[in-house]
C-alpha cells in the first residue's frame, strides 16, 4: 500500500479552560465549541493591560482539543501516526485514553505512533490535546496558544522511512551537470528481517522520470538502517530565486519482491551555495546579495493560526520589493511557509532558538519596562534542545530554500543574563530606558564564557544531521562575545545591527563570512551590504507588522515591518524598493505632523510638509497642480529624494528621469475628499498555481482575503477619513477576522466590525462547506456604502 496522509485539521471539539477529565475516552464532548485547525484561542478573547505587553495583551491559559474519528478495516496492521506541527504550548496528547507524551516546545513538528492504540471498522477513535500556556510573559512577542498549525494522520507500511528519513542534497552542480545523493533511513517494525529493494525517482515538472536508482537493504527486525544513492543529470535545472525550479522526488519500497509501494513523495530542488569571508554569498557560482526580511508567524487578527494562503499574499508582497530572503525569527515556523518559499523564490534562514539556558527579559508592561520576567523556554531547554533542533533540520532540511541554520538569537545579549569582567558596563542595542545598576557588571550572573561551550553543542546537533548549508547565530554584543571564542563553531557569523563592526571584525576573523542577521531600516545599514563584497547581505527587522513586543498599552504590536499586519504596503516599503529593487520603480509620500510616512495629499492649507520621493532613477521632479517646484538629483543620507511644499490643495506629481533625463515614470497624491464608497477585492493566487487554488478554495477551513478600500467620489484613496466596516458572512462561510493594522485600536478580535486604517480593511472569511458563501461588506458612512461578494 502506497503511504497515505490524511488531513485532520476538521471537527474537533474545543474548551477554554481545565477540564481534568476531557483525556478519557468517554467524556462528553458534545456542548463544547466546534473549531477548524490551526487554532488561537488567544485572538478570541478581548485585549487586556492586564496581560503581558510583551506578548500582544492577550490571554494565554489552558485549552483542551478532542477529535473522533475512525479507521478503516483496512488500514488494520498497518504503521499509523499522528503528526502536529505545532502546539503552543506545553501539550499533552492521549489517544483513546493511552497517555502518549508531552512536548513544551510549541513552534515544533512532533509526532506519536497510535499504532498500538487504535480501533478500526465502526469503532469509533478519540484524540484528546491538553495545551498549558498559562506563563503570559514567557515570550519577547506574540506566541498564541492553542494546535496552531495543521495535523495529518500518516497511514504507512511497517517498513517505512524513518520520520524525515529520506534526504536529498547536491552534491555539484553547474547548468550542464548535477551530482546529487538521496540518503534513506528505513524502520522495519515487523518481527521479522526483511530484504528491501529502495528506489529512489526524480521527476521534472512534466512528470517525466530524469533520474533513478535502485538499491537493496536487509533491516533486522525491529530496527532502522541508513544507506545512501548517488545519480548524475544532465542540463539540470537549478533552483534559485530568479528561476525557482523544483523536481518531485519519489521514493518506492519493495519488500521480498512483492510490488513496489510509494513511501516518499516530496518537492526539491538542485542548488549549489557557498559563504565565501572575502566575496561574499554565491548561489549556483554566481554571486548574490540577500536582500532579506526577518518575520515573526503572526498575522494579526489571525493570530499564530495562519493558513498558507495567508503566507503566499504576503510573500507576493515581499517579493515585489525586491526581497529574496526569510529569516524564521525566532523559532521554526509552519511547514507550509518553507514550501511557499521553495516555490516563490526565497532563500530562508531557519532558526531555532530566542534563548537557551537562561532566561532573559520579558517585558509584561511596556518594552523594556523594567522590572521584567523571567519565563520561557529556558525552563525545558536543559532536557529538549536536542530533539528540537534535530527536529527543525530533519524537518526542513530538504527544502532548497533552506541556506542557513541558526542556533540562536541574540543569545549573547548584554547582561540578559551573560556577562563578563571584561566590561564593567554593557550596553545592547535596544537598552535605552535600562537602569544603569542593570548595565554594570555582576559576578553573580551567568558568565559569558558558557556561551562558546553551548554554540559548539549545538551545532554539532546540527551538523549530525546536515552538513551541506552553514551553521549560523545572531550575534548582539560581539563587543564581547567575539573575544570569548563564540564564534568558533560558526561556519557564518551573523551580526545584529553592528554595522560598525564589519570592515574590523572582517580583519579579526578573515575565515569567517559575515553576515547581517538583524538590521534597521537605514540607508547606511543597506550601503554597508551593497558597498563591501565580504558582507553576504542583510535582514531587515521587519518586514511584516507583529503582535507583541509592544510599547506599552493601548499599543499590542510591533510597527516595524514595511507592510501592515493586515498586508498592505507602508511608504517604507517602497523606499526598500528603490534599494533592492532592479525594475525602475517611483513612490511619493508625505510625512504628516506627527512625523509618520502616509500616502495622502490632506493638509491644512499653507502648512510645510515633507515630501519624499524614492526612485532608483537618478533624478526626480515634484509638480503641484501643474507647476514645478523643483528636481532633485541626489538622495538625503536617508536614501530619498527630500522636497518641503507648502500645501495647496490638488495634486501633487512626482516625475523620475533616467540617465539621459528622459521622463519615465509619474506618481501623484491627490487631496481627497471624503469617503464615499466602499470597494472591494478578493485576492487570488498566482496564475501559474490556479487551478491548484481553486480546489483549495473548495475544502472547508481555506480562508478567503478581502481587501477592501473606502474611496472619495473620484476613486482615490482615502487614506485620511477611516471609518467603521461591518461584514456579515452567509452560506458556507464564516468571518475569520478583521485586520486594518492599527496595532492601538483594541477593538476585539472577534468582532465583526472594525475601523480602516489608512482608509483600508482586510476580512478573511472562512469556507465551512460546500456551496456559496455571501459575504456584505457595510461601511458607516454615506454614498455608495456596502457592497456585495459572492464566492462559488
Amino acid at each position: 500500500m502506497d503511504t497515505v496522509i490524511k488531513d485532520l485539521c476538521m471537527n474537533w471539539k474545543f474548551h477554554f479552560g481545565e477540564c481534568e477529565e476531557a483525556w478519557f475516552k468517554g467524556f462528553d464532548d458534545r456542548s463544547w465549541e466546534c473549531v477548524y485547525l490551526p487554532h488561537d484561542w488567544s485572538v478570541k478573547q478581548p485585549f487586556s493591560k492586564e496581560y503581558s505587553s510583551g506578548t500582544g495583551y492577550l490571554c494565554g491559559g489552558i485549552g483542551w482539543y478532542r477529535l473522533h474519528f475512525s479507521i478503516p478495516e483496512e488500514y488494520r496492521g498497518k504503521s499509523i501516526r499522528i503528526v502536529f506541527d505545532g502546539v503552543y504550548k506545553n501539550s499533552q496528547v492521549w489517544c483513546n485514553s493511552y497517555y502518549l507524551g508531552k512536548r513544551p516546545n510549541g513552534y515544533i513538528s512532533f509526532s506519536y505512533d497510535l499504532t498500538p492504540f487504535l480501533n478500526y471498522g465502526q469503532e469509533e477513535n478519540e484524540i484528546s490535546v491538553k495545551v498549558t500556556h498559562t506563563d503570559l510573559a514567557d515570550s519577547r512577542w506574540f506566541t498564541g496558544s492553542g494546535i496552531t498549525r495543521k495535523v495529518q494522520l500518516v497511514i504507512e507500511e511497517p517498513v517505512h522511512p524513518v520520520e524525515y528519513g529520506v534526504f536529498l542534497k547536491t552534491i555539484q552542480a553547474d547548468k550542464k551537470q548535477a551530482e546529487i545523493m538521496v540518503e534513506h533511513e528505513a524502520a522495519n517494525t515487523t518481527g521479522h528481517d526483511a530484504k528491501l529493494a529502495v528506489e529512489t525517482v526524480l521527476l521534472d515538472k512534466d512528470q517525466k522520470r530524469i533520474a533513478g536508482k535502485k538499491i537493496e537493504m536487509h533491516v533486522k527486525a525491529g530496527e532502522s538502517k541508513k544507506t545512501s544513492v548517488t545519480d548524475t543529470l544532465t542540463d539540470p535545472k537549478l533552483w534559485s530565486p530568479e528561476n525557482p525550479y523544483l523536481y518531485t522526488l519519489k521514493v518506492y519500497y519493495a519488500l521480498d519482491g512483492n510490488s513496489p509501494y510509494l513511501v516518499w513523495q516530496e518537492q526539491v530542488g538542485i542548488r549549489t551555495l557557498q559563504f565565501d569571508p572575502d566575496n561574499g554569498f554565491f548561489l549556483n557560482g554566481e554571486e548574490m546579495k540577500i536582500k532579506g526580511v526577518c518575520v515573526h508567524h503572526d498575522a494579526g487578527c489571525l493570530g499564530a493560526a495562519v493558513r498558507p494562503e495567508i503566507w503566499e499574499r504576503r510573500l507576493e508582497q515581499l517579493k515585489g520589493c525586491g526581497c529574496n530572503a526569510i529569516r524564521c525569527s525566532h523559532n521554526p515556523h509552519m511547514p507550509e511557509l518553507y514550501e511557499l518559499c521553495d516555490e516563490m523564490g526565497f532563500l530562508v534562514m531557519d532558526e531555532a532558538f530566542d534563548e537557551w539556558e537562561n532566561a532573559k527579559n520579558k517585558w509584561s508592561t511596556g518594552h523594556n519596562v523594567y522590572p521584567p520576567k523571567h519565563q520561557g523556554y529556558f525552563e525545558d531547554f536543559p532536557q529538549w534542545h536536542e530533539a528540537d533542533l534535530r527536529a527543525m533540520v530533519r524537518r526542513d532540511r530538504n527544502h532548497p530554500s533552506v541556506i542557513l541554520w541558526s542556533i540562536g538569537n541574540e543569545i549573547d545579549y548584554p547582561n540578559d543574563p551573560y556577562c563578563h569582567p571584561r566590561f564593567q558596563t554593557m550596553t545592547g542595542n535596544n537598552d535605552a530606558d535600562k537602569p544603569a545598576e542593570e548595565r554594570k557588571y555582576n559576578p553573580d550572573r551567568p558568565n559569558a564564557e558558557r556561551l562558546p561551550v553551548l554554540a559548539t553543542h549545538l551545532a554539532e546537533i546540527v551538523r549530525r544531521s546536515d552538513t551541506s548549508r552553514p551553521v549560523t547565530l545572531a550575534a548582539a554584543f560581539p563587543e564581547l562575545s567575539s573575544y570569548l571564542g563564540f564564534f568558533e563553531p560558526l561556519d557564518v557569523v551573523g551580526y545584529n545591527y553592528k554595522e560598525h563592526l564589519y570592515e574590523t571584525d572582517h580583519k579579526r576573523f578573515p575565515n569567517k563570512p559575515l553576515l547581517g542577521s538583524e538590521n534597521g531600516h537605514s540607508y547606511a545599514a543597506w550601503l554597508a551590504v551593497k558597498n563591501n563584497s565580504y558582507i553576504s547581505g542583510q535582514f531587515l527587522w521587519t518586514g511584516i507588522d507583529y503582535l507583541g513586543e509592544a510599547k506599552g498599552w493601548p499599543v499590542r504590536g510591533s510597527g516595524a515591518g514595511i507592510i501592515t499586519c493586515a498586508g498592505f504596503a507602508k511608504p517604507e516599503y517602497y523606499r526598500r524598493k528603490s534599494f533592492w529593487s532592479q525594475k525602475p520603480m517611483l513612490h511619493i509620500a508625505s510625512r504628516n505632523a506627527k512625523g509618520v510616512l502616509i500616502d495622502s495629499w490632506n493638509y491644512e492649507e499653507g502648512e510645510l510638509v515633507t515630501v519624499e520621493c524614492y526612485s532608483n532613477l537618478p533624478q526626480v521632479a515634484l509638480s503641484l497642480n501643474g507647476r514645478e517646484l523643483g528636481r532633485a538629483k541626489e538622495y538625503t543620507a536617508e536614501g530619498v529624494y527630500l522636497f518641503q511644499v507648502p500645501y495647496e490643495a490638488g495634486c501633487l506629481e512626482a516625475t523620475a528621469y533616467d540617465d539621459n533625463e528622459s521622463p519615465c515614470l509619474t506618481d501623484t497624491l491627490r487631496t481627497v475628499e471624503k469617503a464615499e464608497c466602499v470597494i472591494c477585492s478578493l485576492w487570488q493566487e498566482n496564475e501559474t498555481k490556479r487551478e491548484a487554488a481553486r480546489t483549495n478554495r473548495e475544502k472547508p477551513g481555506y480562508l478567503y482575503q478581502i481587501e477592501i478600500r473606502l474611496c472619495d467620489r473620484a476613486g482615490s484613496l482615502a487614506a485620511s477619513d477611516d471609518r467603521m466596516i461591518e461584514l456579515q458572512v452567509s452560506g458556507a462561510g464564516e468571518l475569520a477576522g478583521l485586520e486594518s493594522g492599527n496595532l492601538s485600536d483594541c477593538t476585539p478580535y472577534y468582532e465583526s466590525r472594525r475601523q480602516t486604517c489608512a482608509g483600508r480593511l482586510i476580512g478573511y472569511v472562512r469556507r465551512t462547506g460546500d456551496g456559496a458563501i455571501k459575504v456584505q461588506i457595510t461601511a458607516d458612512m454615506e454614498g455608495k456604502n456596502s457592497c456585495i461578494l459572492e464566492m462559488e
